[in-house]
């Protein structure tokens, strides 16, 4: 067996920034310790996170008033804000900055009087804090077949958003679409999918043709990861998204394949290592390490914990 290990893989710099500030924020002020949704959708890394006395909620009103609250990588609608403030709670922004971007853009569009058309999934949980920006201005479109059920005329003012996990090509295939349907429309002044999203789709792409069989670390509600497991099958691969070593089948491997290993950008290294050395010991694979992109981003932390931290109190 032939492992290729595909990089980049794993942590983007906005789920690096989100941990380190739940990290920092447990040590400024212990637990109990709220978070609003999951820090970042990846399960081991969510239960980590719990065993400290971390408590997940999905509604605000479930943390006392008066309580510290962290807002998760994927970013909250204006009125939870409002209903946080509203509780005397103490917020972290860890926000990815990308996804900020999305929400000032929205914002923009808003107040300049577009119908803004959103390209992302239903229910997930950037969506649903961009949306919350300009509630009454946003549509959300899933996939080309709906742009041709939009009811707006063909010379409306519309602008297009993007959820920045999607994958680059069905996210393309749906802008294409738009702009036939309306010529003036406008976008973003860069593309709002993320450089972490694009670079591991790019990683899969090229080096997917090599192999046989594809396992992708990740999370089954982690969107970016998803992609992954879905262009590997779009190749004609068999691919599976799983959390960890503990969920790799008995029959997936003869021993003699090439298997292509990536990770989702919130899934921790450690998962990759454990699958590494899983089909090491099993098969006495051997490992390559293919870099098709450099990424040297980084965030810092939330305003609110670099003031503490420099101040050394809470």
């Amino acid at each position: 067996m032939k492992i290729i290990l595909a990089n980049p893989r794993g942590f983007c710099a906005g789920v690096n920034m989100a941990i380190e500030s739940l990290d920092r924020a447990l040590e400024l002020f212990g637990t109990p310790l709220y978070v609003y949704h999951e820090i970042v959708h990846n399960r081991p890394v969510v239960e980590r996170f719990r065993k400290r006395g971390v408590v997940f909620v999905d509604d605000i009103d479930e943390i006392p008033a008066g309580s510290t609250v962290l807002y998760s990588a994927h970013g909250v609608a204006p009125a939870l804000r409002a209903a946080a403030s509203e509780r005397n709670l103490r917020a972290i922004d860890a926000t990815c900055p990308l996804v900020t971007k999305v929400h000032l853009e929205a914002v923009r569009f808003a107040r300049e009087g577009y119908t803004i058309l959103l390209i992302g999934h239903e229910g997930h949980d950037e969506v649903i804090g961009t949306m919350g920006e300009a509630p009454a201005n946003i549509r959300l479109v899933q996939d080309a077949a709906e742009v041709e059920q939009l009811n707006l005329a063909d010379d409306a003012k519309v602008a297009y958003l993007t959820q920045t996990t999607l994958s680059v090509d069905d996210a393309t295939l749906i802008i294409d679409a738009l702009k036939r349907r309306f010529p003036h429309i406008v976008g973003p002044s860069r593309d709002d999918i993320c450089y972490a999203t694009q670079n591991r789709q790019e990683a899969v792409k090229e080096l997917v043709p090599e192999a046989d069989v594809v396992v992708v670390l990740g999370s089954q509600n982690s969107s970016n990861s998803k992609r992954l497991e879905e262009i590997a099958q779009s190749y004609g691969k068999r691919a599976h998204l799983i959390d960890g070593v503990r969920e790799i089948g008995p029959d997936w491997f003869r021993g003699d394949e090439t298997v292509l290993i990536t990770a989702g950008a919130s899934a921790p290294e450690e998962v990759v290592e454990e699958c590494v050395a899983r089909l090491q010991e099993e098969f006495g694979a051997t490992v390559e390490t293919r870099t098709v992109r450099e990424e040297h981003v980084s965030f810092p932390l939330p305003r609110e914990l670099r003031v503490l931290s420099a101040s050394g109190s809470v």
